[in-house]
């Protein structure tokens, strides 16, 4: 896929869309093989209506990729990865009866289910771990680490907020950013939170002036 000099944001791929239509279309009728109460005609008022469903989810899904998918850091031919997996990762998060239900949301989740290399982006939910070591020699603490949490809505107890986790889970409130300090026993020690990844890590450099974390975080972690 060629890259836009202009902008970096690579342009929609026809190839693409075809084959995560055709996953995507695959992927349904195997459900509906599977399932006797799904007709897919019946769905969406005849199969042409549902091939139009289909085209919207892949052409939604590439134009998505196109500006939050780093390329340069996927090692697979896109078009085949699409055809091998969009359609399951699809399935995984919506109905195969409620195609027209499918948006950005979708998309991110779909990414990460794919464990594609998301670019980092303060405006979307992204799951950070980054763990880097402290430059401060005698200290007691061998390494820094922050990683994305979110509260419980129902009793507020934290989790970490990971790549397996639905990032637009209703359970849980928006994420945010931990800092801990790791002992040299590989113990977490809770220092704050932020609120975004520049925040948490000004606060490490403050207290571990020239601690190493990269001014954008890389997903999946590396």
């Amino acid at each position: 896929m060629a890259l836009n000099p202009q902008n970096d944001i690579d342009p929609p791929d026809s190839a693409a869309v075809f084959a995560a239509a055709l996953s995507l279309w695959q992927a349904c009728h195997l459900r509906a093989e599977d399932e006797d109460s799904l007709n897919l005609s019946e769905c969406y008022q005849g199969m042409d209506q549902f091939m139009r469903e289909v085209m919207q989810v892949a052409n939604l899904f590439e134009i998505w990729a196109c500006s939050h998918i780093d390329f340069v850091k996927f090692n697979d031919v896109w078009s085949y990865h699409l055809e091998d997996k969009f359609g399951e990762a699809c399935l995984a998060f919506i109905s195969a009866s409620a195609l027209d239900e499918f948006d950005d949301t979708y998309c991110l989740r779909v990414a990460m289910r794919l464990r594609l290399p998301i670019k980092y982006d303060a405006k979307l939910p992204i799951p950070v771990d980054v763990t880097v070591r402290n430059p401060v020699p005698n200290s007691g603490f061998c390494q820094f680490r922050i990683q994305t949490v979110r509260d419980s809505l129902e009793d507020e107890d934290v989790s970490p907020y990971i790549f397996d986790d639905d990032p637009f889970d209703g359970d849980y409130g928006t994420p945010y950013f931990g800092l801990y300090g790791v002992d040299d026993e590989g113990l977490l020690e809770h220092i704050a939170d932020r609120q975004t990844y520049t925040e948490a890590i000004s606060l490490a450099a403050k207290l571990a002036p020239g601690v190493p974390f990269p001014p954008t975080p890389s997903y999946p972690a590396e």
